[in-house]
């Protein structure tokens, strides 16, 4: 009878144990470091499962299902992006999905030209795919809350790194952006944009087109002034820039006189003051070359003719023009070089 009991013991300790190990012992299944499981929003318990089972990431899915009952997980799953660690115990990951404890997704914002190029890079990131961006983007209603339109976005967008969920919807990734873009705009550099009776907003746009005029910090000021110059002449601005942005063919090495003819707002050989919003997202170091912009008589600039990436500046025409002409004929030199030894190759 002892020996019967004692069996019985044993066989209620075994199972203990093996619960105990299945409860907080390693339960997944892959061999790379992590997996990230996406729930999307709406998603049923069941999807969820046979998402583990297809992907092969637990060691046993019964034993999962069983305790997800138990948990009461099958009644608040939670949309989101989560990390399942390798080794991680079965207590682990229900409670990491019952608490929605998401891996954070970090954004990197750079240099976007175009909504949809911004959208797109969204995209890959978030549940929200490019198209639901762009829809948002391009959605004046909704953007009205930030003080901008689909001409004026791109000002909010802030080149920084941005941390949100997964599953975070448009309208509160765009809040946070609007919320960094305000706390950068201090009283201090608002009174500097007005002094060169500029906006936040156009103030940004002037410093998107700086940003694709040159490489060179010392050069960007100068630029900027150039610019403002000529606003406050009444002269039209005839930026290269815009005309790159309203053909989008941004990778174009010269322009033509048949491309000033481009019927668009973003024309700024046809159309007087600055185009109606930011041609690209501009750095913050461009920013703060527009905000302390010096005051010049530069009404015009040409790129040096020795190719070092640094603009001349002149206030006269004629001084232009022979910095333009050096420029282009050292350029044909260089050209012509080029062809040679093309030629020689074959």
């Amino acid at each position: 009878m002892k020996r019967v009991i004692l069996g019985i013991l044993l066989l209620v300790l075994l199972a203990g144990v093996f619960v105990l190990f299945r409860l907080f012992g390693p339960a997944t299944a892959f061999d790379s470091d992590s997996y990230f499981l996406y729930i999307r929003t709406g998603a049923t318990y069941e999807q969820v499962l046979d998402t583990l089972k297809a992907e092969n990431v637990l060691r046993s899915p019964a034993f999962f299902n069983f305790m997800a009952g138990r948990m009461d997980y099958p009644k608040n799953v939670r949309a989101g992006k989560y990390e399942i660690k390798k080794g991680m115990s079965l207590t682990s990951i229900l409670r990491m999905l019952h608490n929605g404890r998401q891996a954070p997704v970090k954004i990197v914002i750079t240099k976007f030209r175009t909504l949809e190029g911004l959208a797109g890079a969204m995209g890959k990131k978030l549940e929200a795919d490019s198209a639901g961006i762009g829809d948002y983007l391009h959605n004046n209603d909704s953007l009205r809350t930030f003080g901008v339109d689909s001409n004026t976005v791109l000002a909010i967008v802030m080149p920084n790194t941005y941390t949100y969920f997964w599953n975070t919807p448009p309208s509160a990734v765009f809040k946070k952006m609007y919320a960094t873009y305000k706390a950068w705009w201090t009283p201090a550099r608002i009174d500097s944009a007005k002094a060169r009776g500029l906006t936040p907003i156009t103030a940004t746009t002037l410093a998107s087109i700086v940003e694709e005029e040159t490489n060179m910090a010392s050069d960007k000021g100068k630029i900027a002034s150039v610019y403002l110059n000529r606003l406050a002449k009444g002269m039209r601005l005839g930026a290269d820039p815009t005309l790159k942005y309203a053909t989008r063919n941004f990778e174009a090495k010269h322009i033509y006189n048949t491309d000033k003819d481009v019927e668009s707002p973003y024309n700024t050989y046809k159309h007087e003051g600055l185009p109606p919003g930011p041609i690209c997202t501009p750095s913050e170091g461009t920013l703060e070359a527009v905000l302390s912009s010096p005051a010049t008589d530069y009404l015009f600039f040409a790129a040096r003719s020795d190719f070092s990436g640094y603009t001349n500046f002149s206030a006269t025409y004629q001084e232009h023009q022979a910095n333009a002409k050096a420029y282009q004929g050292e350029l044909r030199k260089q050209e012509a070089i080029r062809d040679s030894k093309k030629k020689t190759k074959k």
